[in-house]
């Protein structure tokens, strides 16, 4: 790139850039003098581009860099707002910027750069990569993301000359992503702002009519709010309280929403007056709450301290709900002037009030965990990590304590397991049962405001994959997905260095007398980098047990033993990697046979089963011979099928029949003829074994009403 000039361009050249300029009067001089070298880089790097509204590329930097000035962030923040663009959209180098402006603001604007130069199979998964790499360097500096919103929100305010699709698709991205981010981190006044902004995209008549709508109703609404505001107003000065009281006004997307969600029609969203009442400390917010109590009813119910239990973006505020003038309801906030200003502009608050003793330090505290434990919720999969991260943005908050009183805040929804990864992720990998409030209750249990929640661990319990369908929370759906995705690789592992061990013995090789020589050429040969990981291939279904094995032996020239025919032992508890069978419920005793399945592993299946028939004939290469191992103390659920005369108390006979023959009854169902003589009770119960199943039959068949018994197969897998 060809060296910029030194001389700062002259603002006289921009009126923008001289308001600009005036802007950055709190920062000391030497960021004053980087962030004027930064705009002549931008300018320069930029020169020729154009934006489609045919101004100069130059004016959108400036753009961002004077919102991220709002918030009075530092010199680097500035100088990065303004070079956001530059990796991605000219020939400048990290090195480059790291030289001319320093490593910190080239940190920042690569953490800001998309990911053109890499290769993806689609546009989600391009997304979910980028947003991917922005959470991460998001998690080591927080102002990477603010920086990006206030990119995001510039886009937003000028997508006129922009392809409808593509204005639908970045409206749409921003609602899904940068919108929930903007209100964890309590950017409250730019989460509203970007959900109007993509609703007019997504909508434009919708918006249109809606906003006509509105500046209608604001005329008539006029006298009811003041009179409202007035009576506020008096009885807080009778109170003796000093306070700024103003009416808070819906924004456009949520009055769509709440009608949309609700089925309400406009006149009913707009029924409910909202207020908010600023005062200069603590003790006057409770006091005030007083006062407006004593002059209109409250709603039982719709108070919320959120003072006294912050929610997790920062928000503090006394909420209350009174039944005003005519029945109409009144909707009030109390806050203090910080709190009013971290709620409009959240984490950015941090640095409005880095001076000052409360600010909004801890805040800026508690998002910084938030966003280290980001790093904890990686996965191999982008699209994975996309998916958790979202469900964690969800805004909706329960708040919930610990045994020694810590309040934890959960979402909505969120159960007893995800508090228990919320504390530890061994307390989450160990969790057997769980009391809520004394008592013990299921770990699937939602929890609610004010719930005191005790987790009991015990070091033999593990993640259950049925957990998955409960947790509400990205980090342990995560932790759940890796403990089971590990669990099942080494499980996956032992089973394919048992099916290929099995192979070569029927080949007539003894796998010790095999040097390590063709060992390593197998791994190398098959692009792994260590024997285990073609271990897992194989019991994985994704190579062949037989491959494999006369690959290891192809440059050997060894003598075989005599080759013998060799079954794979297993028994019913060999975890994920061996599956048995649904259609035909294989138990000790039957004749079975295995099926390696690409991503599934082993799927055991009885010899008669009727729904692999084809496939043995057609792909006998996929099926393998299998034993039973002895086991003790394993029961395996088996359907049978009885047909009985319909007679007072033959249920119970035969439920009592099962019971004796020392098996459990999973389930039951019946299914009584057109005529009414005979019932088909179809049960599902446990065995040990096939003798077990004789059994159970065989004291069934005593019973004088029992016309038929006959095990029941042949079901879809």
């Amino acid at each position: 790139m060809d060296q910029v000039p030194s001389s700062h361009p002259p603002a006289s050249e921009d009126p923008a850039y001289q308001v600009f300029l005036d802007s950055i009067d709190y920062l000391p001089p030497a960021d004053v003098g980087r962030i004027k070298d930064a705009y002549a880089f931008s300018a320069h790097a930029h020169a020729g581009q154009t934006r489609i509204s045919g101004e100069p590329y130059i004016t959108h930097p400036l753009a961002v860099a004077g919102a991220v000035v709002e918030w009075r962030m530092d010199g680097a923040a500035v100088a990065a707002a303004l070079l956001h663009d530059v990796l991605e959209d000219t020939k400048t180098s990290k090195r480059e910027l790291a030289d001319k402006f320093g490593r910190e603001v080239a940190d920042l604007v690569d953490g800001l750069s998309k990911l053109d130069r890499m290769e993806f199979a689609s546009y989600q998964e391009a997304q979910a990569e980028n947003f991917r790499k922005m959470l991460m360097a998001m998690a080591r500096d927080l102002r990477v993301v603010l920086i990006k919103l206030a990119d995001r929100q510039h886009n937003l305010q000028t997508m006129a000359g922009v392809r409808p699709d593509k204005r639908r698709r970045i409206a749409i991205e921003t609602l899904d992503i940068y919108a929930p981010i903007a209100l964890r981190l309590g950017l409250n006044k730019l989460y509203r702002e970007m959900q109007d902004l993509s609703f007019q995209l997504i909508h434009p008549h919708r918006a249109g009519v809606l906003s006509k709508a509105l500046r209608a109703a604001r005329g008539n609404r006029k006298e009811m709010l003041s009179r409202i505001q007035d009576g506020i107003t008096g009885k807080l000065a009778e109170a003796g309280l000093h306070a700024e009281v103003f009416g808070r006004e819906k924004s456009l997307f949520s009055i769509y929403r709440k009608m949309r969600e609700k089925r309400l029609s406009f006149s009913q969203v707009l029924d409910l007056y909202g207020f908010r009442v600023i005062l200069d400390n603590v003790p006057s917010c409770y006091l005030a709450l007083g006062a407006l109590h004593s002059l209109f009813k409250p709603v039982p119910g719709k108070f919320k301290d959120y003072i006294a239990i912050p929610k997790d973006n920062g928000y503090q505020s006394l909420h209350t709900t009174l039944i005003g003038p005519y029945g109409s309801p009144v909707e009030v906030q109390i806050r203090t002037v910080e709190m009013h200003q971290v709620a409009q502009d959240g984490v950015a608050a941090h640095w409005l009030y880095k001076d000052s003793e409360d600010g909004g330090s801890d805040l800026h505290i508690r998002t910084h965990k938030w966003l280290q434990s980001l790093l904890e919720m990686q996965s191999s999969d982008s699209a994975e990590f996309f998916e958790n991260v979202k469900i964690d943005l969800f805004p909706d908050d329960v708040y919930v304590f610990t045994p020694k009183g810590k309040i934890v805040a959960m979402p909505r929804g969120a159960t007893v397991i995800d508090f228990a990864y919320n504390v530890h992720t061994y307390i989450g990998h160990h969790c057997s049962a769980a009391r809520v409030n004394q008592d013990l209750v299921p770990l699937r249990t939602e929890l609610r405001n004010g719930d005191m929640v005790e987790i009991i661990t015990s070091p033999q319990a593990t993640p259950n994959p049925v957990w998955l369908n409960h947790v509400k929370t990205g980090r342990a759906r995560g932790k759940i997905r890796h403990f089971l995705r590990t669990m099942r690789n080494e499980e996956s592992s032992q089973l394919g260095e048992r099916l290929l061990r099995q192979e070569l013995l029927t080949l007539g090789f003894v796998p010790l007398s095999i040097p390590a020589e063709a060992w390593d050429h197998l791994v190398k040969t098959c692009g792994k980098k260590t024997l285990e990981d073609v271990y897992t291939d194989i019991g994985l279904g994704k190579r062949l047990p037989s491959v494999v094995a006369r690959r290891l032996l192809a440059r050997e020239e060894l003598s075989a033993d005599s080759p013998s025919h060799v079954a794979l032992a297993i028994h019913g508890t060999e975890g994920m990697a061996i599956q048995l069978a649904r259609c035909c419920q294989p138990i000790p005793g039957d004749p079975i046979i295995g099926s390696i399945k690409k991503g599934s592993g082993l799927v055991i299946h009885t010899h008669d089963c009727p729904t692999i028939r084809k496939s043995r004939s057609s792909e006998p290469h996929q099926w393998i011979d299998v034993e039973w191992e002895p086991e003790e103390g394993k029961l395996f659920d088996i359907r049978i099928k009885v047909e009985v005369r319909n007679q007072r108390g033959v249920l119970a006979q035969v439920a009592a029949a099962i019971a004796e023959a020392g098996s459990n009854i999973e389930r039951v169902a019946m299914d009584p003829d057109p005529e009414g003589l005979h019932t088909v009770l179809d049960f599902t119960i446990q065995v040990a074994h096939r003798i077990h199943l004789a059994s159970v039959m065989r004291s069934l068949r005593h019973i004088p009403e029992v016309t038929r018994i006959s095990r029941e197969r042949g079901a879809e897998v």
